[in-house]
């Protein structure tokens, strides 16, 4: 009994520093997008619940973060800069490297092979980053201010949510881009205001906001079933308070919804008695699939990430800078 204890032990020691290995070899990168106008956005990376780093002052407005092998890419809108560090585990090296973006007003990217894709309202087009050169090799204009960006490989999902600058959301297109021409091959009506974008299979999610005239919020979801191309819309009207990201979590599709995050059903309704959270200034949310990351703001520096685990239950506090908005987590190979 006492050997069968023993090799019992044995086995939940190396078990624990196999899972404590796992974790201490993860880094969560927090970008905070700062006040408009004062050059203050923020990165803030975590190790194991612990912040290890803060990369302050990096421009006007951080929009987007992105991890490719052992690289972080940051999008920093009005300062129309996409920044590069490399990563290391115990944090970024700096100073990184940058390129301009010669006024685009950048948003968000994907990386395809040796190329990373962004896109741009200023210039209204996606750009193409050559990686091995970081510089701009090429871009594809597009009618309206494009703003989510994703990929299978083999095309670009692009959601177009405003026509101009200051309309109110009345843009409705998601356009498919070959990758290999570089050309919009498809132009999918998905209804006003398409964001953020998911690609779970076969299937295109989209989380869409939109403005009245009087700049009054609507909410609404779409879905593409990218073999067929049916398109399935949803409006859930003034009253529900939705936000514009959308995740995946336990295998299932979430948007955010009235301070949280709660699961989608194939007809788009919203099942509010499975929601995730409760807060009253949500910013955004973000989900490895393993733990969900909201994020709090009242405009003001610190702001606060709760976490949840998978099932639901608070698990930690982070505090960010201010206005945080996007999320990343890399792994050691």
């Amino acid at each position: 009994m006492k050997k069968i204890i023993i090799l019992i032990s044995i086995f939940a020691l190396c078990c624990e520093d196999t899972i404590n290995e796992n974790e201490n070899s993860s880094l969560l990168f927090v970008a905070s997008e700062g006040s408009y106008g004062d050059g203050d956005g923020s990165i803030t990376v975590f190790k194991n619940g612990e912040e290890i780093q803060v990369i302050e002052n990096l421009g006007d407005v951080v929009n987007s973060i992105l991890i490719n092998e052992d690289k972080l890419f940051v999008i920093v809108n009005n300062s129309h800069l996409i920044k590069r560090f490399s990563i290391t585990e115990s944090g970024l090296n700096l100073p990184g490297i940058e390129v301009s973006t010669d006024n685009s007003s950048p948003r968000e990217m994907v990386v395809v092979d040796d190329k990373l894709y962004f896109t741009n309202w200023n210039s209204k087009d996606i750009k193409v980053l050559n990686l091995n050169t970081f510089s701009i090799e090429s871009s594809i204009p597009v009618e309206g201010l494009p703003e989510d960006i994703i990929s299978d490989g083999t095309f670009l999902w692009v959601s177009i949510p405003n026509l101009e600058l200051y309309d109110t959301n009345n843009g409705s297109s998601v356009i498919k881009i070959d990758l290999n021409s570089q050309n919009i091959v498809e132009s999918y009506e998905v209804g006003n205001g398409p964001g953020e974008l998911i690609l779970d299979n076969q299937t295109l999610w989209i989380s869409r906001t939109f403005y009245s005239s009087d700049w009054s919020a609507f909410y609404g979801s779409s879905a593409i079933n990218t073999e067929s191309n049916e398109i399935i819309t949803r409006n859930y009207g003034a009253g529900m308070v939705c936000g514009g990201n959308i995740l995946k979590i336990n295998n299932q599709i979430y948007r955010t919804v009235d301070g949280g995050v709660a699961p989608l059903d194939v007809e788009l309704d919203i099942n509010l008695a499975a929601k995730i959270g409760s807060y009253s200034n949500l910013y955004s949310a973000f989900s490895n699939n393993e733990n969900i990351y909201l994020g709090m703001s009242d405009y003001v520096a610190p702001d606060t990430v709760f976490v949840h685990d998978a099932s639901g239950v608070l698990i930690r506090e982070l505090s960010v800078g201010q206005l945080p908005g996007d999320y990343a987590i890399w792994k050691k190979n």
